[in-house]
């Protein structure tokens, strides 16, 4: 199909990008407002009673490490200490930084919720952000000039994937409910249409690509999964679900291994190589829910699947078909909110996830918090929550940058910047 134009490139006119004027406090600081809340009762607000949880995250604290990181890095290299027990030190380290991250930025660029975003792989402090409305942005934080914004067609634009070409980082991919999957640049180019429907009926909802076979992977809403490479060639179409793939993986160390999920309650995994028809998967993952996402760790050892209620799973190489970990989780799915994906740090083995506190949870407690999440991915244990009383609201969307350092999370029309707070004030 012959590429075509996309609407308007401009600058955003009312764009919003603000930085945190005012630090947050930390748990610690909160604790004494949080005894005074929760002396009130069940008669005052809910916005000022959501601080009496701060004395359950307040023992949610990484032990020390028994030695230094150089200490560490110095065993390792005398042979005295293995990969492994350095590795877990340099989690720790990590994950007791984690108690100075602040908001130090704030965007709401959109008319409709966010949906999509996607970090540039050189660039950390430069992410892609698409909208309900197909808006996309292009936001380098760590400057001053406005961020490039294209604008999308409005309703029925959806952007439901969202990559940037990993060969050449100046264009990207979408799949989107305007019943396409793209290349675009952000001058507002469209260079190639790989997929596209003609019918409202149908269109794309997942997306994934591979560098190194240089293929492009989209799926679609009634189950369709189709495989091309970069110039555009159809190697297959086939329907390998029976209802709409809501996420699709392309393995980052093995990339003819794909992994595919679905509101039909399964995630299936597939050899690129031996697909055959929809009965050639090597594994199928039943799911008691429908599932949002389905992700490979960065070795590509682990696979982590969130469902569409309170479960997050992590399955392991070593036995794809047995979850190495049953996560309970309140994330529940709801119509109006962009559906809530776990993720996978970039350099460690930890879980990163936002909650929608759910009342028929079983460990519910009075006026949760709506926290980012962290979960060790061996253990499956709660290693620390990230919350902000100035952005409370459900928060879908979490991606830590390439380098692991800045987490970007989506908070309904709100794009917002983590990071640690020295760090933060620098830039």
């Amino acid at each position: 199909m012959a590429p075509r134009k996309r609407p308007e490139t401009q600058k955003t006119p009312e764009m919003v990008v603000r930085p945190k004027s005012k630090r947050s406090r930390s748990p610690r600081e909160l604790e004494p407002e949080a005894k005074k809340l929760c002396a009130k009762g069940p008669g005052s607000s809910r916005r000022l009673d959501s601080g009496c949880l701060w004395a359950e995250l307040a023992s949610l604290q990484v032990p020390p490490l028994c030695s230094s990181i150089i200490r560490a890095l110095h065993q390792q290299k005398l042979g005295k200490a293995s990969w492994s027990s350095l590795q877990q030190g340099l989690q720790q380290s990590f994950l007791r930084s984690l108690a100075s991250y602040r908001i130090f930025q704030k965007a709401a660029p959109f008319d409709r919720r966010a949906t999509s975003l996607a970090w540039h792989p050189a660039h950390p402090s430069t992410l892609a952000v698409g909208s309900k409305g197909g808006d996309i942005m292009l936001w380098n934080f760590g400057v001053k000039d406005k961020p490039t914004f294209l604008k999308g067609i409005g309703a029925g634009g959806s952007i439901t994937g969202l990559k940037f070409n990993p060969l050449n980082t100046d264009q990207f991919f979408t799949s989107s409910m305007e019943g396409t999957t793209r290349l675009q640049d952000f001058k507002g180019n469209t260079l190639r249409v790989f997929s596209s429907y003609d019918t409202c009926n149908f269109w794309f909802c997942s997306l994934d690509v591979s560098a190194k076979s240089r293929m492009v992977v989209t799926g679609d809403n009634v189950g369709h999964v189709i495989l091309l490479n970069m110039d555009g060639k159809e190697l297959w179409n086939l329907r390998m679900h029976k209802k709409k793939v809501t996420h699709v993986a392309l393995n980052p160390c093995c990339d003819w291994f794909l992994a595919t999920a679905s509101v039909d309650q399964t995630v299936k995994i597939w050899d690129l190589r031996q697909v055959r028809g929809k009965s050639s998967f090597l594994y199928s993952l039943p799911h008691r829910h429908p599932v949002n996402a389905a992700c490979f760790s960065p070795d590509g050892a682990q696979l982590l699947t969130t469902d569409q209620k309170s479960e997050i799973r992590v399955y392991s190489a070593s036995q794809w078909d047995c979850p190495l970990n049953l996560i309970p989780h309140p994330h529940r799915h709801f119509q109006h909110l962009t559906p809530i994906k776990a993720t996978w740090h970039p350099r460690y083995n930890l879980i990163v996830v936002g909650r929608y506190p759910d009342p028929n949870f079983k460990s519910c407690t009075p006026y949760e918090l709506r926290t980012i999440d962290v979960f060790d991915g061996s253990s499956g244990k709660m290693m620390h929550q990230l919350y902000d009383p100035e952005s409370s609201g459900i928060i879908s969307l979490n991606e830590f940058n390439p380098i692991g350092d800045t987490l970007a999370s989506v908070m309904g029309y709100h794009i917002l910047i983590w990071s640690q707070e020295e760090a933060g004030m620098r830039k």
